[in-house]
């Protein structure tokens, strides 16, 4: 029996035993990696450097590729180096932090989808409404909202969660530290208290599901009504993407989640966490590069232009070298 306070580190769920399975789990996971770095950065760059893009749907859509980045890095990075160096240990700290990080970033994740439909509602169903509804001011309202809440929700979890007693080890069924996981440790009755916060994060994930679904049944209705075919894939261009990424989003989640005990099996466990953990950040740029037809010129002119100032400062630094072929060069 050991109770909270004893415990320094905690071992996290390894992939593999084998060694070459864990070097494969470290490439996998580097490539993977190495994509949601790319693929997030580019829009990111893209969107601040392209003053045509400076419109509510992208300012949020910057604020999302952030997030992704903030998100892959908190588990991703830890869980490689295991694999590398063959530990599977995280310090107590190491892992409260991780919790609340990844909690933080993963919840302003989905509160950012929910405000990202209502954009997306407002533009094809209230039109001329759009810049007195999403002006700048009411869009860096929204975004500090949705980081603010979460900060205290994410906040009041971890403090919530390393306050329990634990007695059943420091072995955690997880690749990362994750409240469930922690929450097999405790040995008090004290974790219900955990348990109404997570079915308050229930009812709240339950409310901005809800608004989502109420808001794209009558984007639908309004696109469908639109006379123009070009006007109707306009609008299917800018709001599917976004319904591809929360459906992903979503459907890896409560299946990670809320599959039957009957389902759960160490393998399929990491397979699933990794679903809705890792994938998401790497494949939502690919995403909302494929249908955004905006965002995909303004990149091809920010990789245009990045390679024509390559060739220019290549040419003049060519020109600034000076010529010696005359000279005969001396020999040390």
């Amino acid at each position: 029996m050991t109770n909270g306070s004893s415990i320094t580190q905690f071992l996290l769920l390894a992939f593999a035993d084998r060694r070459e399975l864990q070097l494969l789990h470290f490439w996998l996971f580097l490539d993977i990696y190495l994509a949601a770095l790319l693929g997030n950065g580019l829009i990111i760059t893209t969107i601040a450097c392209d003053h045509h893009l400076h419109t509510p749907m992208y300012f949020f859509l910057l604020n999302l590729s952030l997030l992704d980045l903030c998100s892959i890095s908190t588990i991703v990075p830890r869980s490689m180096a295991n694999s590398l160096w063959d530990t599977r240990a995280i310090s107590y700290l190491g892992c409260a932090a991780q919790l609340f990080l990844f909690l933080f970033f993963i919840s302003a994740e989905y509160f950012l989808l929910t405000i990202m439909a209502y954009d997306r509602y407002v533009a094809v169903c209230k039109p001329l409404h759009y810049g007195t509804l999403l002006g700048s001011r009411a869009c860096v309202h929204m975004a500090a909202a949705a980081w603010g809440t979460v900060f205290l929700y994410a906040l009041l979890h971890t403090a919530n969660t390393f306050s329990l007693p634990l007695c059943q080890g420091n072995v955690l069924d997880q690749f990362f530290c994750e409240i469930p996981h922690i929450l097999k440790l405790s040995c008090s009755h004290s974790y219900l208290r955990e348990l109404g916060l997570i079915l308050v994060s229930v009812f709240l994930a339950f409310g901005c599901f809800v608004f989502i679904v109420v808001s794209y049944v009558q984007i639908f209705r309004a696109v469908l009504r639109i006379s123009s075919e070009q006007g109707r894939h306009k609008a299917f261009s800018t709001c599917l993407p976004h319904l591809a990424v929360v459906s992903l989003f979503i459907s890896t989640g409560l299946f990670a989640h809320l599959k039957p005990p009957s389902m759960s099996f160490p393998s399929l466990d990491l397979v699933v966490s990794v679903l809705y953990s890792v994938v998401p950040p790497a494949v939502n740029p690919l995403i909302y590069s494929m249908r955004n037809q905006e965002l995909k010129d303004a990149l091809r002119k920010l990789i245009t232009e990045c390679y024509s100032e390559a060739i220019n400062f290549l040419s003049s630094s060519a020109k600034q070298l000076p010529c010696n072929s005359g000279q005969a060069h001396p020999v040390f």
